[in-house]
C-alpha cells in the first residue's frame, strides 16, 4: 500500500503520462499513399512460354560451373579473379558496413549504462548567489556517477529499425554475389572471346594456304601462256591480304589476353602466359523444370532487390513510429562535493530515477517529410523488384529461343559447308584442267571462307549462350 507521501506523486504522474498520450495525436501522419505491391503474377505468367522452350531437363548451375569447360587455365583465372577483383572486394566491404550498421541498431534494444568522473577548479563570485565562505574562493569540484538508461520500445520503432538493417545485411551479401557471378562470367566471356580469336586465325592461316596454292597454280598457267597477267594479279592480291587478316587477329589476341589477366587481378606481364584456350563444349542437354518458380531465389540480383524491399518496408515502420512518445527509464547516481577531503562522505551520495517522456507538438512538417520519404523508397523498391522479375525471366526465355534454334542453325550450316566446299573443289579441278576461268574459282573461294567463318560463328556462339544461359539462371547461387 502507498504511503500518503507516495499517492500524490504516483497520481500526478499518471496524469502527466496520460496527458502526453492524449497530446501526442497533436502531430497527424495526415492521409497515407497506397504502396506499391510486389508482381507476383510474372512468373506463373512465364510458365507455359518456358515450359515449351525445355524438352528435357537439367539441373540447375553448380556454384563452380565454369569448371564443366575441363579447362584447368580457366578454372585458375576465374578462381584468381574471383579473389583479386576489387569489385567484389568492395561488396564484401559492405557487407560488414550493413552488418555493423545492424549492430548499432540492435543496440537501441539494451539498456544503455556511462560512467563519469569531472573535477574543476573553480572560482565562485563574490557578488553571485553563493555565500560565503565560498563567495570569492577558489575551490574543487568534484563529482563522479554512473547512469543507466533504458527506453521502452512500446510501438516497435527499434525492433523496425533491426528488421530494416537485417534486410540491408542480406541485401549486400546477395549483391556480393551477383559481383561475384558478375567477375566470374565476364572472365569466361573473355575466355570464349580469346577462343574464337583462335579460331578465326586458324581459318586466316587455311585461307592464306589456299590462295597461296592458287597463286602458284597461277603463275603455272601464266608461264604456260594458259592465262593473262589479269588473273595473276587478282590472285597476288590474296595473299597480302590474308596475311594483313592474320597480323590484325594477333593483335586481337594480344589484347584480349590482356583483358583477362586484368579481369584476374594480374599485371600485364601474365598475358604473355596465357595459352591457348582447350575448351570442352558441354551444351546443357535442357533446363531445370521449375524455372518460373524457383527462380527468384536462384538470381542474386533479384534475392537483393527482394530485401531492400523489406528494408524500406522496416523504415517505414521507423518513420511512423516516430509520431508517438518515446518513454526512457532513467536511473543515476554518484558523489559529488567541494573539496576532495568529503568526496567519499556518505552526505556526497546522490540518486535519481524515473520516467522521461518525449512526444513531437510541432516539428514543421519534418515528421510527414519523412514518412512520405519512406513510402517512396519503397515503392522505389518495389518497382526495381518487379521490373527486374520481368527482365530476368524474358532474359532467360531469351536463352532458352536462342538455344532451341542454335542447333538446326548448325546443321544448316554445316550442309552449306560441305556444298561450298564441293563446289571450291571442282572450279579448282575445272580450272587446272583448263575447263573453267579463274574467276568461277575465286566466286568458290570466297563461299567457302563465307562458310568456314559462318561455322566458327555457331561455334563461338553455343559457348556464349551456355554461359549466358548459366548467367540468366543466377550462376549457382541460391
Amino acid at each position: 500500500m502507498l504511503s500518503s507521501t507516495a499517492a500524490p506523486r504516483v497520481a500526478l504522474l499518471s496524469a502527466l503520462l496520460s496527458t502526453l498520450l492524449l497530446l501526442a495525436g497533436c502531430v497527424s501522419m495526415g492521409p497515407q499513399p497506397q504502396r506499391a505491391s510486389l508482381n507476383l503474377g510474372a512468373a506463373p505468367n512465364s510458365s507455359r512460354a518456358i515450359d515449351s522452350l525445355t524438352s528435357e531437363a537439367a539441373a540447375w548451375p553448380a556454384q563452380d560451373w565454369w569448371r564443366a569447360y575441363g579447362d584447368p587455365q580457366l578454372d585458375r583465372l576465374v578462381e584468381g579473379a574471383r579473389a583479386a577483383s576489387p569489385t567484389v572486394a568492395g561488396a564484401l566491404a559492405r557487407v560488414r558496413q550493413a552488418a555493423a550498421l545492424e549492430g548499432l541498431a540492435a543496440s537501441a534494444l539494451a539498456p544503455q549504462a556511462n560512467a563519469s568522473v569531472r573535477t574543476t577548479r573553480q572560482r565562485y563570485s563574490e557578488n553571485g548567489s553563493v555565500p560565503k565562505p565560498l563567495a570569492g574562493s577558489w575551490q574543487w569540484v568534484n563529482d563522479a556517477g554512473v547512469s543507466l538508461g533504458y527506453e521502452l520500445d512500446f510501438w516497435g520503432k527499434n525492433q523496425a529499425a533491426v528488421t530494416a538493417a537485417a534486410g540491408r545485411v542480406n541485401a549486400r551479401q546477395a549483391e556480393a554475389e551477383a559481383a561475384s557471378l558478375a567477375v566470374s562470367t565476364a572472365v569466361v566471356q573473355a575466355y570464349l572471346r580469346l577462343d574464337h580469336l583462335y579460331a578465326q586465325r586458324d581459318l586466316a592461316e587455311q585461307e592464306l594456304r589456299q590462295r597461296s596454292r592458287i597463286l602458284e597454280l597461277v603463275q603455272q598457267r601464266v608461264s604456260a601462256q594458259l592465262d593473262s597477267k589479269a588473273e595473276l594479279k587478282q590472285a597476288e592480291i590474296g595473299v597480302p591480304a590474308a596475311r594483313g587478316q592474320i597480323a590484325a587477329l594477333d593483335e586481337a589476341l594480344a589484347l584480349t589476353r590482356g583483358q583477362i589477366v586484368a579481369l584476374a587481378g594480374q599485371g600485364q606481364d601474365g598475358a604473355a602466359d596465357i595459352a591457348r584456350p582447350r575448351l570442352h563444349l558441354a551444351r546443357p542437354a535442357g533446363a531445370p523444370a521449375d524455372i518460373p518458380a524457383a527462380l527468384l531465389g536462384r538470381r542474386p540480383e533479384l534475392v537483393a532487390l527482394r530485401w531492400q524491399v523489406e528494408a524500406a518496408s522496416g523504415e517505414i515502420d521507423v518513420a511512423r513510429a516516430q509520431f508517438y512518445p518515446t518513454v526512457n527509464l532513467t536511473v543515476s547516481g554518484g558523489l559529488a562535493s567541494l573539496g576532495f577531503d568529503r568526496l567519499l562522505q556518505g552526505g556526497s551520495r546522490s540518486f535519481a530515477a524515473g520516467p522521461l517522456v518525449t512526444l513531437p507538438l510541432l516539428d514543421g512538417g519534418r515528421l510527414r517529410s519523412n514518412l512520405g520519404a519512406r513510402n517512396a523508397e519503397f515503392d522505389i523498391a518495389v518497382e526495381s523488384y518487379n521490373a527486374a522479375v520481368v527482365e530476368a525471366l524474358r532474359d532467360v526465355t531469351a536463352q532458352l529461343t536462342s538455344l532451341r534454334w542454335l542447333d538446326e542453325r548448325a546443321r544448316e550450316q554445316e550442309q552449306a559447308l560441305g556444298a561450298a566446299e564441293q563446289a571450291y573443289e571442282l572450279a579448282e579441278q575445272r580450272y587446272r584442267a583448263g575447263l573453267g576461268n579463274f574467276v568461277q574459282v575465286l566466286i568458290a573461294e570466297t563461299q567457302v571462307v563465307a562458310q568456314r567463318r559462318g561455322q566458327a560463328e555457331l561455334d563461338a556462339r553455343a559457348y556464349e549462350l551456355d554461359v549466358n544461359l548459366v548467367r540468366a539462371l543466377g550462376g549457382g547461387y541460391h
